[in-house]
């Protein structure tokens, strides 16, 4: 059933959260979200205690208040079970669904996320309010759409209680169908004599004298993501039960520093695909950061729309050291989502908090009120998203795919790596950087994706990889696409087995070559590369097997060794890249691939500081143009094109970016 929200053009507004106000506030909250030009709001998010004061005891007169209130003003509600924070009722009643960290060291409540996702409490108390928020609110005409919990897993990701770990070990023998010795292979425990003659003897990797078995740890992962998959699902289930036609997301965490989630296996469980994103006041270039996220959570989406659930408007609350944003920076980060697919754009929150843990979290009312350089910029923000309605439903247009997979992330960023320097997220942001800076659009896949759709493949980080993803990704090659791969990729099944015979792995025969011994590089160490340039983080001895060879190491260990190669594999290419050139060389590298692919950039020629990125309409392209040098441009675009958030035409044929500022251009098809 196909469940849209019911809400014009691109959706605007933020968490909302009255009851931490007086209610004569509220009056002013409703003409200034007019003001502002927002249109929906997300509420109720961590109003458990409020609404349940003792268990099974609703009161929601204050939510029939806040809900009228928004209908009256023609705000929507994004209406949240409010199941990320329970009262400090419910666990003085369930102490045992408190978590546990892997030291056994017991957790309190008294912030957010403190519980067990095993629970069969917690659960059952989640989903008594679910119920009860369902049936009450199916039919308000103010809820477009239902917002379960909030940030699944942001502080409790891992319990290692004995509830979780008879937790596990359901999922276990579900995993390896109630077979033992399965798991036993799986595992390798025959290493360190871990083997197993009963299910009761498996715990969760809970602190011990050295590192865990590999395999042990990475199913962990994949049953904790699981785990809180099911409370969301359960929950969903609930709410659907009520309102068949009411769409459902929850707020994803596609960003830096989160990875617990397996958001894959997460997104085909919505109805609409959300997501939270917040940016690094120690990034000097956090645009790149927020594109390459937002592509990430478009691909999730499926390629379709979807809504960007948080953001800020200024400083956050929770880095060392917590800056406020730069002049144009709120519109110029807004409009990038836009750019990436994004159909709704929130903050967290409305109205900046005065107590309480995010009381210097910034929010679209500060704390100085409407005289302040942000709620100005929050109202002309509002203008901006009216002008942009027509973007709406409008898609991507990517020829180049990056291989993006949680299983490989986790996999090798476990313990007695060659080397714990090498990071997935690093290596993948070292890759899309010069995509980006090229105007090229980019789509994230799965390992085991239909690839019909591109010209061209990057895997930059696919240390884990099964023979299905792997014969997938090299038979795109063989029917004539382009594959490139980065080093220490194909290295292990998907049971942290090493592939035997070489590396790199699964991929060995398509690329070419032939790697006996691993060379990692220590902090600060490069060698050169034949051609000019250098490379850092990574070498190996690579033995060409049909492969010619692009680049060798002209230093170090192994002079003369290849270090870049091209195999022609099939109808296709595949290219192995053995070491992390610097951004200049992996740049122009990377120019060349694509440019042996037949991938174009969304303009011929970006001007240097200006991204660029382009969504497709059913009528008409809509080409968005982000100026990040402060210099501004001038950008031919096509003929008869209008500039959208001045109404203006492109006349002779361009449009101006004014620095620091933003352009988007309808671009008429077949024009």
């Amino acid at each position: 059933m196909e469940r849209p929200l019911n809400v014009p053009g691109i959706a605007y507004g933020g968490d909302y959260n009255p009851e931490q106000w007086p209610e004569e506030v509220w009056a002013e909250d409703m003409r200034l979200m007019t003001e502002a030009g927002v249109n929906m709001v997300s509420v109720n998010i961590f109003a458990w205690a409020l609404l349940e004061p003792s268990e099974g005891v609703y009161d929601f007169t204050r939510l029939d208040r806040v809900l009228d209130l928004l209908h009256a003003h023609g705000i929507a509600a994004d209406l949240a079970t409010p199941t990320a924070a329970p009262p400090a009722w419910f666990f003085r009643a369930h102490p045992e669904a408190l978590p546990v960290d892997m030291n056994g060291r017991g957790l309190s409540y008294g912030s957010r996320q403190t519980f067990c996702p095993s629970s069969p409490a917690y659960r059952e108390a989640a989903l008594r309010m679910a119920r009860a928020l369902g049936e009450r609110y199916a039919g308000h005409p103010a809820v477009v759409m239902w917002h379960i919990h909030n940030e699944y897993g942001c502080h409790n990701a891992e319990c290692f209680c004995d509830t979780s770990a008879q937790a596990f070990r359901r999922w276990l023998r579900a995993r390896y169908g109630d077979d033992l010795a399965a798991l036993n292979d799986a595992w390798g425990t025959a290493f360190w004599s871990q083997w197993y003659y009963d299910w009761d003897e498996i715990l969760p990797p809970r602190a011990t004298g050295t590192d865990h078995n590999p395999t042990h740890r990475l199913d962990w992962r994949r049953f904790c993501s699981d785990e809180l998959l099911s409370l969301c699902r359960a929950e969903r289930e609930v709410l659907a039960e009520a309102a068949p036609a009411v769409p459902a997301t929850t707020n994803f965490m596609v960003m830096y520093n989160f990875d617990a989630l397996d958001y894959w296996r997460w997104a085909p469980e919505l109805d609409i695909v959300s997501n939270d994103h917040y940016l690094r006041s120690t990034d000097p270039e956090s645009e790149v950061d927020l594109a390459m996220h937002g592509d990430v959570v478009r691909s999730l989406a499926g390629g379709l729309p979807w809504l960007l659930m948080e953001h800020s408007t200024g400083a956050v609350n929770w880095q060392p050291v917590n800056r406020a944003k730069k002049e144009g920076e709120l519109r110029r980060n807004a409009l990038a989502h836009v750019a990436r697919g994004a159909d709704g754009i929130a903050y967290f929150q409305w109205r900046a908090a005065k107590a309480g843990a995010e009381q210097w979290h910034s929010a679209m009312l500060p704390h100085a009120g409407t005289d302040s350089v942000i709620w100005r910029d929050v109202v002309a923000l509002g203008a901006d998203l009216r002008a942009l309605a027509e973007v709406r439903g409008s898609t991507g247009t990517a020829e180049t795919a990056i291989v993006w997979d949680w299983d490989a992330r986790w996999a090798l960023e476990l313990p007695s790596q060659p080397s714990e320097q090498v990071r997935f997220l690093e290596l993948t942001r070292s890759w899309y950087e010069p995509l980006w800076r090229a105007g090229v659009a980019v789509d994230f896949v799965r390992p085991d994706a239909d690839l019909s759709a591109y010209r061209l493949v990057l895997a930059p980080s696919l240390y884990l990889v099964d023979d299905a993803g792997a014969a997938n990704l090299t038979a795109f090659a063989e029917r004539g696409g382009t594959l490139a791969v980065g080093f220490h990729s194909g290295a292990v099944d998907e049971n942290c087995h090493v592939r035997l015979g070489g590396y790199p792995g699964a991929f060995r025969t398509a690329l070419g070559v032939r790697t006996d011994e691993l060379f990692p590089l220590l902090p600060g160490e490069t060698v050169g590369l034949s051609g000019g340039g250098t490379a850092s983080l990574w070498s190996e001895r690579v033995r060409p097997a049909g492969a010619e060879t692009v680049a060798s190491y002209t230093d170090g260990p192994l002079a003369g060794v290849p270090a870049v190669t091209r195999h022609a594999h099939g109808a296709g290419a595949a290219w192995y890249l053995a070491t992390l050139p610097d951004r200049r060389t992996l740049a122009a590298l990377l120019t060349r691939i694509r440019e042996d692919a037949g991938v174009r950039p969304v303009l011929s020629d970006v001007p240097p500081g200006v991204e660029a990125a382009r969504r497709r309409g059913s009528d008409a392209d809509y080409l968005f143009l982000i100026d990040h040098s402060g210099a501004g441009a001038e950008v031919a675009v096509a003929a008869g094109s209008v500039e959208l958030l001045t109404a203006q035409p492109a006349a002779h044929g361009s449009v101006t970016v004014p620095p620091g500022g933003v352009a988007v251009v309808r671009e008429p098809h077949g024009t």
